[in-house]
């Protein structure tokens, strides 16, 4: 039996962990990597892999492998979502620990694109629908001060996106690529810009007035308009994208 088949990075909380769920409950075929599995996510046609992303050659070498040993006529659809982040001290760029900074920019960028040229090169062959999602941010299209490292990385991942696109839509039924801003969802990151030094941080008020306002989304929410624009019949028309432009 066909059925779609989706791979996601960082699904063991938040957002990711609420798209696992929403995409298992539609019938997909899950695989995740993220750094510890999570329970809530187990069952039949779920494989979890323990996988630190701040050291992604391995796991891009393992996912091309995996996607090429994909039995071809079980596919309906397949689909690889790059949603890991990593969030480096909210400081000026000068204070971060160099250490800290390479991690996040790895997990935040090299990683997915490292993995995006595993998925595509290894799907290459299929005949049926291919998505590539990059999670992005307002923030990789709005710099803010004592955020440069998550700044960099998101709008990186959208200009990457746009790149791809060009050269899949070159190819016979290239991927359709999507660099997608999630809105402000309520989640441990939400957490750690609330909760950082407003010495450092100069916007730390604006995030606490998000979450005293009730103006963040659930992740069950946001995940739900992320799936949402997955089925657009027009997904990858425009490589950049924002479900609150969703209208």
């Amino acid at each position: 039996m066909r059925a779609p088949c989706t791979i996601l990075t960082g699904a063991s909380r938040g957002l990711g962990l609420a798209l696992a769920r929403q995409l298992r409950a539609r019938g997909h075929r899950l695989l995740t990597l993220s750094r510890q599995p999570n329970r809530d996510i187990d069952g039949p046609g779920v494989e979890q892999w323990a996988v630190d992303l701040s050291q992604p050659a391995e796991a891009a070498a393992r996912l091309g492998a995996w996607v090429a040993a994909l039995p071809r006529e079980q596919i309906e659809s397949l689909t690889l979502i790059n949603n890991a982040a990593s969030l480096a001290s909210l400081a000026s760029l000068s204070e971060v620990d160099a250490t800290e900074l390479s991690q996040a920019l790895r997990v935040g960028l090299e990683a997915p694109m490292l993995l995006s040229a595993a998925f595509l090169a290894s799907s290459a062959d299929l005949q049926v629908p291919r998505k590539l999602l990059n999670i992005s941010s307002g923030l990789g299209r709005f710099a803010m001060a004592g955020s440069a490292v998550y700044c960099a990385a998101k709008a990186g991942l959208d200009h990457l996106s746009r790149a791809l696109a060009l050269e899949e839509a070159a190819r016979p039924n290239g991927a359709k690529i999507v660099s997608l801003a999630p809105g402000v969802i309520d989640t441990d990151m939400q957490l750690q810009l609330r909760s950082a030094d407003p010495r450092a941080f100069a916007d730390r008020a604006r995030f606490v007035g998000l979450k005293a306002e009730g103006r963040l989304d659930s992740a069950e929410a946001a995940a739900a308009k992320v799936v949402a624009w997955l089925d657009r019949p027009d997904f990858g028309a425009d490589p950049i994208g924002d479900v609150r432009d969703a209208g």
